[in-house]
């Protein structure tokens, strides 16, 4: 070891108490760090997938737009010089079915970015119980596509997706829907489309998806039978559900498909723009405090540093007099600070991974809204590499302004007093 090395040891060793405090400092700061950004990234994964478990990465449909450029009255008084003006105009009438819905499904599975699709049939409806309806949404799908889409096998409450295969006008509902009618796995529900169709359909299925926006209004048919709710041959479908084998392609996807056929295309991001602003946000809220903490920490160092150089004065005027560079007192202190930040970010990273760790195992409460076992805790590499980093790099910066101070020392007015 240097000299200059063991006299930062020895300094380091004399003041104790200075450097177990400056140390904490980084390490809870470290610690405090880790702890948040692995919580609050673990938080945006779990809303994520939640939110692709029951979106497709890109939806494709007829969206209803009508041209009110021309109209009836515009036709009839065609050629007179009259100005027309019509208030409030009702749109044509306008089918939501896709135009060869089958020549579309061919060409989707033939791309290559497309991993599955599933058609679908959606329409709203009412549901009968007793004197009350109640609304929601039916969606008619081929259920296995749709299983193998958005993994409902692993959603099921009780029964199977595959049941409304083997059921004659069978129905998977929401577990919150469920409990809205009072039904269970067998029950009858009765219910009724906007146009007036009613039938009946056996629950074989309930799910929860864990969204009670989603759980306590979906249902799911086969697709015949909503193809039979909305009265329309096996050619009506209202929707194309795609998954895609890299869903961070969804943008540029949707909108290559949207242009290719000529219908409106949602990728998943703009279907859940609200949730990934909120994730932006808590994002840059983890980071705020995250860097507020680690620097108040370097504070510390600094404030710590400053004091050692204060009570070290003579020190530093013998050692000049013996013939000790300016550079040498700089790296005496500068390397205490330096060896300060890293220990303290190493036990930092430690403690803060005990802390994430304890937190994954932390049951969540149960409720009918979300399903989640546990606190949802990310464990990224990354976090403990820039903790790391951080560690490093702010007792440089907090020990360079006092180690400069002390190598620009005057010995001589030291030692005159």
């Amino acid at each position: 070891m240097s000299v200059n090395l063991l006299i930062a040891k020895r300094h380091l060793m004399a003041g104790k108490k200075q450097t177990l405090v400056a140390m904490l400092g980084v390490t809870f700061g470290i610690a405090m760090f880790i702890l948040m950004i692995s919580f609050m990234i673990g938080v945006n994964q779990f809303m994520e997938s939640t939110m692709l478990s029951f979106t497709p990465d890109v939806h494709l449909y007829n969206d209803i737009s009508t041209d009110f450029r021309f109209s009836v009255a515009s036709d009839y008084f065609k050629g007179q010089p009259v100005m027309i003006s019509v208030a409030h105009p009702k749109p044509r009438q306008i089918k939501l079915n896709l135009k060869n819905a089958a020549g579309i499904m061919a060409g989707l599975r033939k791309d290559p970015e497309v991993m599955g699709i599933s058609p679908m049939v959606s329409t709203l409806v009412f549901y009968n119980y007793g004197p009350v309806q109640i609304n929601g949404n039916i969606n008619g799908v081929n259920i296995k596509d749709e299983a193998q889409m958005f993994a409902l096998k692993d959603k099921m409450v009780s029964g199977k997706p595959e049941n409304l295969l083997s059921a004659d006008k069978g129905i998977l509902m929401g577990s919150g829907l469920a409990g809205k009618l009072n039904v269970r796995l067998g029950d009858l529900v009765s219910l009724a489309t906007p146009n007036g169709t009613l039938l009946r359909f056996r629950v074989v299925g309930l799910f929860r998806i864990g969204i009670s926006a989603i759980d306590n209004v979906r249902s799911y048919v086969t697709l015949a039978s909503g193809q039979q709710l909305l009265g329309r041959d096996k050619s009506y479908i209202t929707d194309i559900s795609i998954k895609l084998h890299d869903h961070g392609r969804a943008t540029p996807e949707a909108a290559a498909l949207a242009r290719k056929y000529g219908y409106k295309a949602d990728d998943w991001e703009a279907a859940n723009a609200s949730v990934k602003t909120s994730n932006l946000v808590r994002d840059t809220l983890t980071y705020v405090v995250s860097v507020t903490l680690l620097i108040v920490a370097g504070f510390g160092i600094y404030n710590i540093m400053s004091m050692t150089i204060n009570n070290k004065m003579k020190d530093i005027a013998i050692l000049k007099a013996q013939g000790f560079a300016g550079r040498d007192i700089l790296q005496i202190f500068l390397s205490q600070s330096v060896f300060i930040g890293l220990l303290g970010a190493l036990s930092g990273m430690l403690l803060g991974f005990l802390l994430a760790y304890a937190l994954s195992k932390v049951p969540f409460p149960p409720n009918d809204y979300v399903a989640l076992k546990y606190f949802p805790v990310a464990f990224e590499p990354a976090h403990y590499f820039f903790g790391l980093l951080f560690g490093f790099i702010t007792p440089l910066a907090a020990g360079l302004i006092p180690s400069l101070k002390a190598a620009k020392i005057d010995p001589v007015i030291i030692l005159r007093g």
